[in-house]
């Protein structure tokens, strides 16, 4: 039985609603050689900053029962770099391609968008707003409405393209920042970023990560990055795309009965750097199993 895969994504037509998430494949190019662009929708590059990071201080990584720890400390090459060495060669990528844009001040996102404004190749941004405000007392944007508010409207001025806004699930409630985000002029959403957690040897008695805090993913956190994914969906018009311990095709099914349009897919390309081409021929034949002519029918069809 053969099942159409295509899902509309802020007007951007995705093969299949499988992205490769931010962090996961460097930049894109790099992963060629061991997955198949051509069979997932998208792919999200690294964190762009407006000049060159060098990241935070190893072990930058830590394996936990469920899942695994990053403080990577957002290393990139920079937004210019970004465009001259790298953007060219993702040209020729056989899917979307998003950027990912960070900064630590409104000032910072601003200006990586107009580096990116004038380059093609491009389909969509989003916006990594789970930083610290510097210029304002160190407010994260994605815990403080009013911050991200005043952000995403800014950038929204300006872009070109469409902007995703990725949330942290490192707050009360979901559901206002969300709306915040919608009420900025937000295209889409994508949720969750990682939980702040933090991991100990207990003969040394010191953090296993370098910076002493990281980002947890993995399976460990997808009951309730699911339940976020929904909170959000039913707060707000938006696409929204679902990460977040995504592992299986049968995983991204149940994001997308959530109320997602498309998926993210991190941790598990970490574990096997093809797991977003496998989740991708999983979902479909998992939609054949179900008798679905199209994914479409499971967006946002839970039944409560």
């Amino acid at each position: 039985m053969s099942v159409d895969l295509t899902v509309n994504f802020c007007g951007i037509e995705l093969r299949n609603p499988v992205i490769a998430a931010s962090g996961t494949l460097a930049y894109g190019i790099e992963f060629e050689r061991l997955l198949d662009l051509s069979s997932i929708g998208g792919l999200v590059t690294k964190g762009l900053s407006r000049d060159p990071i060098d990241g935070n201080p190893a072990p930058r990584l830590w394996e936990t029962e469920a899942g695994m720890m990053n403080s990577v400390g957002l290393q990139n090459i920079g937004v210019k770099s970004f465009v001259k060495d790298k953007l060219p060669k993702l040209s020729s990528v056989p899917c979307a391609v998003f950027c990912n844009v960070f900064g630590y001040s409104a000032e910072d996102y601003l200006e990586v968008i107009h580096v990116l404004n004038d380059s093609s190749g491009i389909a969509a941004y989003e916006l990594n707003v789970s930083c610290p405000n510097t210029k304002h007392g160190g407010i994260f944007f994605s815990n403080d409405a009013a911050a991200l508010t005043d952000l995403v409207s800014r950038v929204k001025r300006i872009a070109q393209r469409p902007v995703i806004v990725k949330l942290s699930p490192n707050v009360a409630r979901i559901e206002p920042l969300a709306c915040a985000a919608e009420e900025a002029g937000a295209d889409a959403i994508s949720l969750v970023n990682t939980f702040i957690a933090l991991a100990i040897d207990p003969r040394t008695r010191r953090p296993r990560i370098g910076a002493g805090f990281g980002g947890l993913s993995g399976p460990a956190i997808k009951p309730i990055a699911l339940r976020m994914v929904y909170q959000a969906a039913q707060a707000v018009k938006l696409p929204v795309i679902g990460l977040g311990g995504i592992a299986t095709g049968e995983d991204a099914a149940e994001f997308l009965i959530a109320g997602a349009t498309a998926v993210q897919i991190g941790t598990a390309s970490f574990w096997n750097p093809a797991a977003a081409a496998k989740i991708a021929q999983d979902l479909e034949r998992f939609c054949a199993e179900q008798n679905l002519i199209a994914v479409r029918q499971l967006i946002g069809s839970l039944i409560r």
